[in-house]
């Protein structure tokens, strides 16, 4: 026997000895198995039990498949399809159906299709229903489809209309003379031959045309073109075989014609010809040919042709002959023309003008006498009503001389779309299914593919049938991920509902059109062993409780530690066009779901259900086209959650944004469950949203104790996205409704309500805290936000947030983090505002404006001028570390900033919310920040939120000066001497010890509260309150300024009771407080600590009166002292935080530190209002406790804009009778002094900051006719910074004083003694421009952009 031979002999004899395993693994070929073919009948009721096992080798149709006691089904892997027609299949105790196997996977087509009505007079069952696949206690379910890709990314950017692609171009020009030909396979459109024939030179050229066009094939493509010249010796030989073919051009032809010609041989009536007669050398002219064709494919190409003389043209330099004085600026072509001969043309073909900054002329504001290309441009000063035009350069478009081109070119007309993706499609074939997701604020852009053959597609690209509607991403966009997601909807297995044509006998046909009663697969506790993968499910689910495309219901552990193994799962689905969720977990653990697509859906799509569900695994999941269902409160849009009362108390008031409209696709009852690589796409409402039950309900009632859920730490949560969701990417907030509706709470059960998440070890708040973490999350194009993360500890790292209408808001508990010491951070992460993925404007887009850093057409995230913000600052304490903001650019008209504010809040807001290591990219400095102003979305910034805004620039790498805090900049409790104004940003820059207090009041509790700075008695804080006036309490919570007095005033009765709370106090903070209160009222006052997790609250010491008001001082925690002024009404106490606080606490170590006013206060009694009696007697003067930083220079800035300080104050002072004026201009810190009476003015340059001049001006020029100064503000060069002070007794009156109107001054200003103003020569009026008056002291300090910033109009 040779080597070879004994070679295959041991081959075949591992074969055999293999195949016994090979068959062993594939259920089909198991022994034993009886074939079975029921027939087709709806009456046929099939049991299968009592050790029988069945193999179904055809289709069939039967009533119903009972399969228990030991039955067994196995369905043949055939390749023939199978169709099986049933109303259900019940697997019970020890029956195990059986299709496919984890190592033989089914690989022929099989259909389980469920039919029948939810009106059937059959008894359904007390468990399953109707329409099901249920698999019972005992039961065994094993169905295992072929291995497919469930879905990947796109891999390139898909265009509407974009399945035309341009397969061949040809372009020759100079030194390719004559006729070039082009021989074209009409079957496919591929070039076969390409030939040049330089009938210009020699006569032999034209007879070897004639030669090649008589030998080429009839029926071929010719498409020809002259380049250049080819009639010079073109002879009558090559004319008539060009005749012949269909030409009645070719015998015109004269020289240097442009000629092109497209015919298929054989047919003369074919063919496309056009001819052009040549202009000249400084002329265009193009015979261009095109025709259609269709291929052998059932497809398009289109051949085009083009011969022409191409003239480019190209702009001259940049000319300025002339400047704004005198008359104005004349820029005329004739003068032009003597001054620089050899540089301009004498026929410009366009014009462009701007000013010398670089503003084009028709955004210059000024009105333009003239602007023409053949005239030039004329800007009249007596037609501005500014006075003076800007200065203009012009520059000219011209001819250059002609060249030739000659062009062929096949594009292939196709109804069909190649996808590129990110891996290869495996298991992909033509005839299936796939989705791929909008990537803009609108899921309905999704759109479906059928597959195509594509035998010229790469390993990583299909073929779809159709054509893209809209646009979707295929690559990252501004460093963010939009690719959108394709997915498959085709299995070879399929279970599927068989549907009525219409809505029928259901409440929920008040909401839909269509049927709904779909088929479910339910899974019953006990069961033996689940494992589904490789199955499409198709019309699943019911618009009923209970009734789901896949339901694990009240299964307890389903992994390893319930003694399953291999753990239970279901893997590669696709579940589309569902009538209730996709995949439902109910109470039920250690569920692996993986590499499922969920698809135009009702209701949530994935869902646990009660709050006990834990341990579950989402890895790899697609959910997307989530659409509003009728089941819970959560699921129903707003005219469901109107309509549908079931379970309110009469009287019930929907409020659908409130109480329901939270349709996810993700939505999940108890934070530990992971998700991993999973995908939101497009929801109603929500992408992913973590909820809590306070207590389990339903069934599920008694799993767990109250509460747990709201301390469980989070499972993993990885490498996820969302995108295209209405209301947000990401929620982690609220609860559900747990107690049914009374006259107290008239809400539905399972309605939305509150809920505050702080996770701690083993769910135990008196353990150590455990932070969520959420890693590489990606958001982008959610309509109102990427996240909304209230919570404890909630950390994000390595995240991404792309045009959202609000990028992330961290939340904490409201007046309190609910789990105090915790903290909330966001660090590694990338923020952009407006990327580059603009969208497309389609009927379907609810806004579509203007937008982006360069203005342009974008789909917006909400109104047109709504105020995009990428972290938004809101409660705290938060940390937001080592982030880039990128392309956050505001308008005027729409206040977009890279960090922002909760709109309309009346909550707290920490002074230990802080910023580090803050990147900008492509952010003006004027948009880094925005604290609002009264205007649209802002309302009237009359919250108390709203006023009470701070965070602290750590490194200041946001504001320039490290350590500062920014607050608001009319928040008097907050700044001092030496805070800087920030106008483009509403801010203050200052410097501080701050904290909070907390005060509450009852009895009344309906009083807004004034609270004033000693060192600012006309600057006093009013507030409103956090809670509403219809509360039995108020609370107000300002933030103030530790080592400070203050007094407290009421517009209304003054309460009966009010208790201060100590927040963010350190040990030994202190601030001395004067409350209002009217003559006769008498007082008990305590203190207490409070500790907030235990409820108890213990006395600590007592308040005693004294008649010395600085005996105050002297108090300690168990004797303190109050002093009652009655002449003013103040009630003066010193409140002292007497305990330690952990680094991130709210309150001490020992609970929060409290002070207790009881006050028997006099019936009848005015408004507490003490002001006109405290002041000016308790006035103090503004002192700086904590120095403000130094200004980081400009070469540790990590971008070219910066700020520029100003300092500038006019003022007099008094020794005794002598009386002084002053007057100064500082720029970042170099002082300068008016030396003279009269205005100075100080001139610095717009894009550097540079000092270019000063200039003076006496009272005594100012009296008369304005001349010298009106000529000097009117040289000034446009984008000039104009700082202005004034010394001595000023000139306020007269025509002198209509020049500061060319520098941004309002009209109707009337000036008094000192004068300072920041003013701006230019076109446009910034932000920061600032007029201070005063009889005795006029004062700005501030900071202004360099360069100087123009906001487009929006």
């Amino acid at each position: 026997m040779t080597t070879s031979t004994m070679l295959l002999a041991a081959q075949l004899l591992l074969l055999m000895m293999m195949m016994p395993n090979v068959q062993a693994g594939c259920p089909d070929k198991q022994p034993g198995l009886q074939p079975w073919t029921p027939g087709h009948s709806e009456d046929h009721r099939v049991v299968i039990g009592y050790g029988r096992k069945v193999l179904l080798t055809s289709s069939a149709t039967v009533h119903s498949i009972h399969i228990l006691s030991g039955g067994k089904l196995v369905v043949a892997d055939t390749n023939r399809p199978i169709l099986l027609r049933t109303k259900h299949i019940l697997i019970g105790n020890k029956g195990e159906l059986h299709i496919g196997s984890p190592d033989c996977p089914y690989r022929g087509n099989l259909t389980i299709s469920l039919f029948g009505r939810s009106d059937d007079s059959d008894t359904e069952h007390s468990y399953f229903g109707r329409k099901y696949v249920g698999v019972g206690t005992g039961g065994t379910l094993e169905i295992h489809g072929q291995k497919k890709l469930s879905w990947t990314f796109l891999n390139k950017t898909l265009h509407p209309g974009g399945g035309n692609e341009q397969r061949y171009a040809f372009q020759r020009g100079w030194g390719n003379r004559g006729v070039i030909v082009h021989v074209i396979d009409p079957k496919t459109g591929q070039v076969l031959q390409n030939e040049r024939f330089d009938t210009y030179r020699t006569k032999e050229e034209s007879v070897r045309l004639a030669r090649f066009v008589d030998s080429v094939e009839q029926g071929s493509i010719l498409a020809m073109v002259v380049n250049d010249e080819a009639s010079n010796n073109l002879e009558d030989t090559a004319k008539k075989s060009l005749t012949r073919l269909g030409s009645r051009e070719v015998t015109r032809l004269g020289f240097r014609h442009a000629w092109s010609f497209i015919v298929v041989k054989g047919d003369s009536s074919s063919a496309e010809e056009d001819r052009a007669v040549y202009q000249g050398t400084k002329a265009s002219s193009e015979a261009r040919s095109s025709r259609v064709f269709q291929s052998g494919f059932g497809e398009h190409f289109n051949v085009t042709t083009s011969s022409q003389w191409l003239q480019e043209a190209e702009w001259t330099e940049w000319f300025d002959r002339d400047d704004e004085r005198g008359s104005g600026d004349w820029e005329k072509l004739a003068d032009l023309h003597k001054a620089y001969p050899d540089r301009l043309c004498s026929n410009p073909m366009d014009i462009q003008a701007e000013t010398h900054e670089g503003v084009p002329a028709n955004q210059s504001g000024d009105v333009l006498h003239k602007n023409d290309k053949d005239f030039g441009l004329v800007c009249l000063n007596a037609e501005q009503n500014h006075g003076v035009c800007h200065n203009y350069r012009v520059r000219f478009l011209c001819g250059k001389l002609v060249r030739p081109q000659a062009c062929v070119s096949i594009t292939h007309i196709s109804n069909s779309t190649i996808l590129d993706l990110a891996e290869p499609p495996e298991g992909w074939r033509p005839g299936d299914r796939v989705v791929v997701s909008s990537t803009d604020y609108s899921m309905h852009q999704a759109e479906e593919f059928s597959l195509l053959p594509c035998p010229s597609c790469t390993p990583t690209q299909v073929k779809g049938h159709g054509r893209a509607q809209f646009i979707h991403q295929g690559a990252p966009v501004d460093g963010v991920d939009m690719r959108a997601e394709v997915g498959l909807l085709t299995r070879n297995i399929l279970i599927r509902g068989e549907m009525e044509p219409g809505c029928y006998g259901n409440e929920a046909c008040k909401f839909f059109t269509f049927d709904t009663f779909g088929g479910h697969l339910k899974v019953e506790r006990g069961f033996r062993a689940v494992h589904v993968s490789g199955v499409e499910l198709l019309h699943m689910g019911q618009q009923s409780m209970g009734h789901y495309p896949v339901h694990f219901h009240m299964n307890g552990d389903v992994d390893s530690l319930g003694g399953y193994e291999p753990p239970t799962s279901v893997s590669d689905l696709s579940i589309h066009h569902s009538f209730s969720r996709c995949v439902t977990i109910h109470a039920s653990n250690g569920l692996l779901v993986k590499d499922v697509v969920g698809y135009d859906i009702l209701g949530h799509c994935y869902f646990t259900e009660d709050g006990p569900e834990e341990r579950n695994t989402f890895d790899h999941c697609l959910g997307l086209m989530v659409r509003a269902g009728t089941l819970l409160p959560s699921d129903r849009d707003s005219k469901m959650c109107r309509d549908i009362t079931d379970g309110a108390f009469p009287g019930y008031v929907a409020n659908p944004r409130q109480d329901c409209s939270a349709t996810s696709t993700f939505w999940i009852a108890n934070p530990n469950n992971n998700l991993i690589n999973c995908a939101a796409a497009g929801s109603e409402e929500t992408g992913f949203w973590f909820m809590f039950h306070h207590v389990p309900t339903g069934p599920s009632e008694g799993l767990y104790s109250p509460g747990r859920t709201e301390h469980t730490p989070m499972g993993e949560f990885t490498n996820n996205r969302a995108h295209s969701n209405y209301r947000a990417g990401m929620i982690l907030d609220n609860g559900v409704k747990t107690t049914q509706a009374n006259d107290k709470d008239k809400r539905p059960f399972l309605s939305l309500v509150g809920a505050r998440y702080g996770p701690h070890q083993d769910a135990d708040p008196f353990k150590p805290r455990v932070p969520a973490l959420i890693h590489h999350f990606v958001a982008y194009k959610n309509q109102d936000h990427g996240a909304w993360l209230r919570g404890g500890d909630v950390w994000l790292d390595d995240c991404q947030f792309a045009d959202n209408g609000i990028g992330l808001t961290l939340a904490s508990g409201g007046t309190f983090p609910d789990d105090d010491g915790s903290r909330q951070e966001v660090k590694n992460s990338l923020f952009v505002g407006e990327s580059d993925n603009r969208g497309m404007p389609v009927p379907d887009n609810r806004i579509w404006g203007l937008g982006g850093a360069d203005l342009s057409g974008r789909t917006l995230p909400r109104g047109v001028d709504f105020p995009i913000r990428g972290m938004q600052i809101y409660d705290g304490p938060i940390n937001v570390q080592n982030c880039t903001f990128r392309k956050y650019v505001a308008l005027d008209g729409r206040h977009t900033s890279a960090f922002g504010f909760r709109l309309n809040n009346s909550w707290q807001s920490c002074p230990n919310n802080n910023v580090t290591d803050i990147t900008f990219d492509n952010v003006p400095i004027t948009s880094r920040v925005f604290f609002g102003e009264p205007g649209p979305w802002f309302n009237k910034m009359q919250m108390d939120g709203d006023k009470t805004t701070i965070f602290q620039d750590t490194d200041g790498s946001v504001s320039e000066y490290p350590g500062s805090f920014l607050v608001k900049d009319d928040n008097w409790l907050l700044r001092h001497p030496d805070c800087i104004d920030v106008p483009d940003w509403k801010a203050a820059i200052c410097s501080g010890h701050y904290a909070q207090i907390y005060i509450q009041t009852r009895n009344p509790a309906t009083s807004n509260m004034l609270m004033v700075k000693d060192e600012y008695p006309d600057r006093p804080l009013v507030l409103e309150g956090a809670l509403g006036k219809r509360k039995h309490y108020q609370q107000f919570q300002p933030v103030v300024t530790l080592s400070k007095s203050y007094t407290v005033h009421w517009d209304g009765t003054a309460p009966g009771e009010l208790t201060v709370w100590l927040i963010n106090f350190n040990r030994n903070d202190w601030i001395s407080v004067g409350f209002c209160y009217p003559q006769g009222t008498t007082f008990t006052v305590i203190s207490d600590i409070h500790n907030r997790l235990t409820k108890q609250t213990r006395k600590t010491g007592v308040f005693l009166k004294t008649t010395q008001r600085d005996k105050i001082n002297h108090s300690h925690l168990a004797r303190g002292y109050y002093y009652w002024e009655e002449d003013t009404g103040l009630l003066f106490l010193k409140v002292k935080a007497y305990n330690s606080r952990e680094e991130f606490a709210f309150c001490s170590v020992k609970g929060c530190e409290r002070i207790k006013i009881t006050a028997v206060v006099p019936r009848g009694s005015p408004p507490a209002d003490c002001m006109a009696r405290a002041y000016p007697r308790h006035a103090e003067m503004p002192i700086v406790d904590v120095p403000m930083p130094r200004k980081l220079p400009d070469a540790r800035l990590h971008t070219p804009e910066h700020f520029l300080e100003l300092k500038v104050e006019s003022y007099n002072t008094r020794f005794f009778h002598i009386k002084e004026d002053f007057a100064y201009t500082e720029v970042n810190g170099k002082k300068m002094y008016q030396s003279e009476d009269g205005v100075h003015l100080t001139v610095l340059d717009g894009q550097d900051g540079t000092q270019t001049d000063r200039k003076a001006f006496r009272n005594s020029i100012l009296q008369g006719i304005p001349a010298q100064i009106d000529s000097y503000v009117s040289s000034l060069r446009d984008g000039s910074i104009v700082v202005l002070t004034s010394k001595g007794r000023l000139v306020t009156r007269g025509p002198w004083v209509k020049v500061l109107e060319k520098l941004g001054v309002d009209k109707s200003v009337k000036l008094k003694d000192k004068v300072v103003l920041v003013g701006f020569k230019g076109s446009f009026r910034p932000d920061w421009v600032r007029l201070e008056l005063g009889e005795e002291r006029a004062k700005v300090h501030q900071v202004l952009p360099i360069p100087v910033v123009h906001k487009m109009k929006l």
